[in-house]
């Protein structure tokens, strides 16, 4: 079987069909196969959805309970039919529930990664290379000039800040699913014991994460009303980056802008944004870490799915692996 008639990018997005589903459709679609629940790839109003049970509680918690007519849990690493394919899903280290998506048919298996990083992370499940013939890949940082530091340096610059500028409030710009509840952990792991306060929409998946057994330590609500007693003065406060230039955050005492993201190795992107303490830390593979991935799979194909696809095929082509970028639509990088 040619991997064409296996899985084929349409205007939905990846059709299987053999099976009758789109993997991480863009538009609703009869029945989804969802790698995770980032809002570019896990959209409301699918008739039946197959995902892994953290990202169905997810997507109900984003979108509301009725988010499909029926969603069905996947487990990892379980083999499932459907129609004429062989289905599993496998743990892809995005984010809490985040998995990649085989496809296999007549001795020919596609692997859709989704999103996926190789770093640990203490919130979700590490990504598990899975043998395939066709590997589909996103390129978010497809470009030779990403390399991301230690998570853990970063964490340590965040730290420092803190001790050197104990009468600002810091304010960590991370997005509301996987990055702020990285943070947060990685906050405690290094030592910080002191409450974290977070923005009204982390609330409700900060608690999922709890719930799902992530210890995330004392959070309390960043608010600042006539009543409140706290000055926030050398305190953490986790909040969405959309929140920057929001009145809310002029509220704070001398508020110190960060913000945790992949981007943030890029000086002018922190510079637009009015970022002070730029924090590189990414939810998805940088350039070496994509390389490095395609070279230990060893797939006889790469497919490249979204970002800067055009340097990872070149790279595919002169280490001698066919590949091609798929161009597919919807795709941004709701995660970094």
């Amino acid at each position: 079987m040619r991997p064409e008639q296996l899985l084929a990018p349409t205007a939905d997005g990846l059709f299987c069909p053999l099976g009758g589903f789109h993997i991480d459709p863009v538009r609703p679609v009869e029945r989804a196969l969802i790698t995770h629940g980032h809002g570019d790839h896990a959209r409301s109003g699918h008739d039946r959805v197959l995902a892994t049970a953290e990202t169905l509680r997810i997507m109900a918690a984003r979108y509301g309970e009725d988010f499909a007519n029926g969603g069905t849990p996947a487990k990892l690493g379980e083999a499932m039919r459907i129609g004429d394919v062989t289905v599993s899903f496998h743990p892809a280290g995005h984010v809490l529930g985040s998995a990649q998506i085989a496809v296999e048919a007549e001795g020919c298996r596609i692997v859709v990664s989704g999103d996926y990083k190789r770093r640990r992370d203490p919130t979700c499940l590490p990504f598990e290379p899975v043998a395939c013939d066709v590997f589909i890949t996103e390129a978010t940082f497809g470009l030779p000039v990403f390399r991301h530091p230690d998570d853990g340096v970063e964490i340590h610059k965040l730290l420092t800040s803190l001790k050197d500028f104990p009468e600002r409030t810091h304010l960590v710009g991370a997005y509301a699913l996987g990055k702020a509840q990285r943070i947060i952990c990685r906050l405690r792991e290094e030592g910080y014991r002191e409450p974290i306060y977070i923005h009204g929409a982390l609330e409700k998946l900060c608690r999922l994460y709890e719930e799902e057994g992530i210890d995330l330590g004392e959070l309390l609500p960043a608010t600042l009303d006539a009543g409140s007693k706290t000055d926030f003065a050398g305190a953490i406060v986790v909040c969405p980056p959309s929140a920057f230039s929001d009145r809310w955050a002029r509220r704070f005492p001398d508020p110190l802008p960060c913000f945790a993201s992949g981007w943030m190795a890029i000086r002018q992107r922190a510079k637009q944004r009015g970022v002070e303490l730029p924090l590189i830390v990414s939810d998805h593979c940088d350039w070496q870490e994509l390389t490095e991935t395609i070279e230990e799979i060893a797939p006889g194909e790469v497919w490249v799915t979204h970002g800067r696809e055009e340097a990872l095929v070149r790279w595919c082509a002169l280490s001698g692996i066919a590949a091609r970028p798929l161009h597919m639509v919807g795709y941004e990088d709701e995660a970094e």
